[in-house]
């Protein structure tokens, strides 16, 4: 009788120096192996490993030119040596080859899965062999799909400092001591814009001496930076409005000066952005003094200091091509529920100001989802996610998630409120937009972030400029403390879609919010996978169901992508994440029909 081949998991040793070990990992098809013999090459696994044989020695490796890998992706672990106490990093490259019998478009999905689950931080490999078991392992019993698998275990230099783990609101909150410094303060007083603050609530709220905070407050004046108002408070001064109106109520306008466009930000960066790329601008600011207070941790881990009785508005009015546009800054944002009623208070006093708004932008930074293995479906930092319905599901734009519960079959049951606009022409827009960046031509927002940066030059507290390439550094928190650097994809050869240095890359996807979700990474990331989620931001959910609540048909959220979670993380991108977001919400305004009110 002959004997059948049957499949198998071959492991096989490419090639070895002192620095890197190259091993092959495929399925093939082989004889029924024989028990091993003293002095094999070859070892044959039983038991729980039956279906797997070791290769000992490189010659093994058949002789021929192999076909080249179809995707690829690197990534490093930092290692801590048991005997010096050294930390060393290691670079861990692994190509693929797929089976024929899957497509094209399904290889990179095939992929990220394959290495979310490797690097899983329930089972993450601490050494080597368990790391290559894992590969071994996956490969055989869940992604047959994969026929061949190249890994690569390189040792770097040692780097001088250790990543640092990207922070969740958990970890930046109560608790730790939060230094006095001239950038906290100013920051405190720049997100309660246009709301004043109180030295009182500032020295509260983080245990400082009133003292200690009015010698910050008097540098800030000096330096032309804040103003002190009634009753002890101060707020900032905004430099590029060039005329600021103090008013109690806004004036009646004219219908052809009456803004048919609004544009909401949720940060102080934000909002300049905006304002730098509207023309003929005039600012209107109605202060609110019935007392403050303070609000709990907002999703940021920032401590908000807000009035108590009532909000400020700010509204900046000009034009932005044919379009009268208003621009507002929320004081106050955050996963309280204090902060998302006052978010969705203040978006209904901007609409029921000024009634002939028919189209809203949510504007600001957000947190890109990155794709590991996928160059197109890749978001970097720089880049902007517009909301949009993705293929096959046409019912949201916009998704809260207000918890995630985990069943004992270990998937997740979100649940979630959905938002989408009735009228899709903004997306349309976009997607326009987006086709014509793609075929090569200069994408019109470029000559409008330029302008920005030129206009915004002189802010010394917020630079506009695009940060150097190399800080952006995609990192994966796995457990508790450590963490791993992951390569960005490369673009395929060939590929029409190639990222321009300097230029945002436009992307159409829903965005998405909730705290729950956005401080997990592996949770974050099978949320966005369910959803077709591009980009988080700091649940913006009270704002979106306050422009449905009030009847405007038309609504696009648009993040420019400043962190991988969901904005508020770091600072360094976000003056020129938001800057990128306000230049493509101008060229869809610009994109749009002149209004027919004038």
């Amino acid at each position: 009788m002959e004997d059948i081949k049957t499949e198998h998991i071959v492991m096989t040793p490419k090639c070895k120096t002192t620095e890197s070990t190259t091993l092959i990992i495929e399925r093939k098809a082989i004889d029924p192996p024989q028990q091993e013999k003293n002095g094999s090459n070859v070892h044959i696994a039983g038991g729980d490993h039956k279906g797997i044989v070791i290769n000992k020695q490189a010659n093994a490796v058949a002789s021929g030119v192999s076909d080249p890998a179809q995707l690829c992706l690197e990534f490093r672990v930092f290692l801590v040596s048991a005997q010096t106490g050294k930390h060393t990093q290691e670079s861990r490259t692994l190509q693929f080859w797929f089976a024929e019998s899957l497509s094209n478009a399904d290889e990179p999905s095939i992929a990220q899965e394959f290495f979310r689950e490797l690097v899983s931080p329930q089972e993450f490999p601490r050494d080597y062999v368990g790391f290559i078991m894992k590969i071994i392992k996956l490969m055989q019993h869940k992604y047959t799909t994969i026929k061949k698998l190249e890994v690569e275990l390189r040792q770097l230099q040692e780097p001088i400092d250790l990543p640092t783990r990207p922070l969740s609101a958990d970890d930046t909150a109560t608790g730790q001591v939060v230094e006095l410094t001239l950038v906290k303060v100013l920051e405190l007083i720049e997100s309660a814009y246009p709301n004043p603050v109180t030295i009182s609530d500032m020295a509260q709220e983080y245990g400082w001496e009133k003292a200690a905070v009015e010698v910050i407050l008097q540098e800030l004046q000096t330096k032309g930076l804040v103003k002190a108002m009634d009753h002890g408070a101060f707020t900032r001064i905004v430099h590029q409005d060039t005329q600021i109106q103090v008013v109690k109520q806004m004036p009646t306008m004219t219908t052809s000066k009456q803004p048919t466009i609004a544009i909401i930000t949720a940060q102080y960066c934000e909002k300049l952005a905006v304002d730098a790329l509207i023309e003929n601008k005039e600012t209107y600011v109605r202060y609110t003094t019935v007392g403050t207070g303070s609000s709990p941790n907002t999703s940021d881990g920032l401590r908000r200091v807000t009035c108590r009785f009532g909000e400020s508005n700010v509204y900046t009015l000009g034009n932005m091509g044919a379009h009268r546009i208003v621009c507002t800054k929320l004081p106050t944002v955050g996963h309280t529920r204090e902060a998302m009623t006052a978010a969705g208070n203040t978006t209904t006093r901007l609409l029921g100001t000024f009634q002939k708004v028919d189209f809203v932008f949510l504007v600001g930074v957000g947190g890109g989802v990155p794709h590991y293995t996928d160059y197109n479906r890749h978001v970097r930092l720089g880049d902007v996610v517009v909301s949009h319905s993705t293929p096959l599901n046409k019912k949201y734009v916009y998704v809260y998630c207000e918890s995630a519960k985990l069943h004992e079959n270990g998937s997740y049951l979100f649940e979630t409120k959905e938002y989408c606009p009735q009228n899709l022409g903004l997306q349309d827009i976009a997607a326009n937009l987006k086709s014509q960046a793609e075929s090569g031509t200069t994408p019109p927002w470029d000559t409008y972030l330029k302008s920005g940066i030129d206009a915004l030059s002189t802010q010394s507290e917020h630079a506009f400029k695009q940060p150097a390439p190399e800080s952006d550094k995609l990192y994966m928190a796995i457990g508790d403390r450590d963490v791993i650097e992951v390569a960005h994809p490369v673009a395929p050869q060939g590929t029409t879609n190639k990222r321009l240095d300097g230029y945002p890359r436009i992307h159409l996807a829903p965005v998405a919010s909730g705290r729950q979700i956005a401080r997990d990474d592996q949770l974050r990331q099978k949320f966005a996978s369910k959803f077709g989620v591009l980009a988080f931001d700091a649940e913006m959910d009270a704002v979106v169901e306050s422009v449905l609540g009030n009847c405007r048909e038309s609504f696009a959220v648009v993040r420019g992508v400043s962190d991988y979670k969901d904005g508020t993380r770091a600072k360094e991108w976000q003056p020129y994440a938001s800057l990128a977001a306000a230049s493509v919400v101008k060229a869809v305004i610009c994109a749009m029909d002149p209004p027919t009110n004038v």
